[in-house]
């Protein structure tokens, strides 16, 4: 039996899809994405999806969670956390209609903002499915372009955004 070295990604029928992040003589030590740390015997059953060499002692604590991360963004929609700007928080977004007869709608901000940052994942994981796709390249490029182009209309909220990294980026001028 070859032994799976630290960075491996698993399936496991109970835990999920992980990566194994330690190995000792009798145990993987493995992280699952729901799941989280657990140990398993060298001998059990799992699907391997991608084995890293068993040459534990040339991997380093950073490439180990490296992967991980690497793991839970393309296997889940868990998402980082996004924070609004300080300014914005517990305020409120209100709708005033053209019509003085008709009543204004309010909204918690952070709602709101919680509401817009859900769209961008959603669109990061058609992204990632697009890509991991059958598509013909073409059409893979086309998909891409038009989710650009939403990004691009997504950037008026890019001022409830916290950190400037987080906000959307729509297609660059030339």
């Amino acid at each position: 039996m070859k032994l799976l070295g630290i960075g491996s990604r698993i399936d496991h029928e109970e835990y999920g899809k992980g990566v194994v992040t330690n190995v000792t003589s009798k145990h993987y030590w493995v992280t699952f994405i729901d799941n989280g740390l657990e140990t398993l015997e060298l001998d059990a059953e799992f699907e391997v999806i991608e084995a890293a060499e068993d040459d534990v002692d040339t991997v380093s604590f950073y490439e180990v969670e490296k992967s991980l991360r690497d793991i839970l963004k393309k296997w889940s929609d868990v998402s980082e956390v996004v924070t609004i700007g300080d300014k914005w928080k517990g305020g409120k977004l209100i709708m005033q209609p053209g019509d003085e007869n008709l009543k204004a709608s309010e909204l918690p901000i952070d709602k709101f903002f919680h509401k817009i940052t859900m769209v961008r994942d959603r669109l990061r994981v058609m992204e990632q499915k697009i890509n991991s796709s059958n598509l013909e390249e073409q059409e893979k490029i086309d998909l891409q372009q038009y989710i650009t182009r939403i990004y691009g209309s997504l950037t008026s909220f890019n001022v409830l955004f916290k950190l400037k990294s987080q906000q959307f980026v729509g297609q660059r001028s030339k």
